[in-house]
């Protein structure tokens, strides 16, 4: 049973843990976090670890891989494209790094996409006039 965490510390945490949300598409390191937790690096990432049952790093990595996942799903980026709008700042890493995580490479992950969903779908739905849902219904 772990031992639970003062209230301060917590907070100081959830301040990191916030921060890294905030800029995970910038060049942010688990050494930031710790600074801006106010705790040196290795007791931030135990404490991290504990109370959020992921590493810091793989907190950023996890926010990063989602986020470059809806930039390939939308149809509007390059592969490029999203593995720099995510933070990454090399596309070799970033494609290794995504089919290690995801199972595929982030350009198989696109064309599954495409291919299930259309290149289009997020504007379709998103665009729908709620006034034309009745009408297609049959309604008026």
């Amino acid at each position: 049973m772990r031992p639970l965490l003062d209230d301060t510390t917590f907070r100081r945490l959830c301040r990191a843990r916030d921060f890294g949300h905030a800029c995970f598409t910038q060049p942010i390191t688990t050494a930031a976090l710790a600074r801006e937790a106010a705790l040196s690096h290795w007791h931030f990432h135990r404490l991290f670890t504990g109370a959020f049952g992921t590493t810091p790093h793989d907190f950023l990595t996890t926010l990063r891989f989602e986020h470059a996942k809806r930039l390939l799903a939308d149809g509007n980026h390059s592969v490029t494209d999203a593995c720099f709008l995510a933070g990454y700042s090399s596309l070799g890493s970033f494609s290794t790094r995504f089919h290690k995580s995801v199972g595929c490479s982030p350009a198989d992950y696109q064309r599954r996409v495409r291919r299930v969903f259309g290149s289009a779908a997020v504007q379709r739905v998103t665009f729908i006039p709620t006034c034309w849902l009745g009408y297609l219904d049959g309604h008026e």
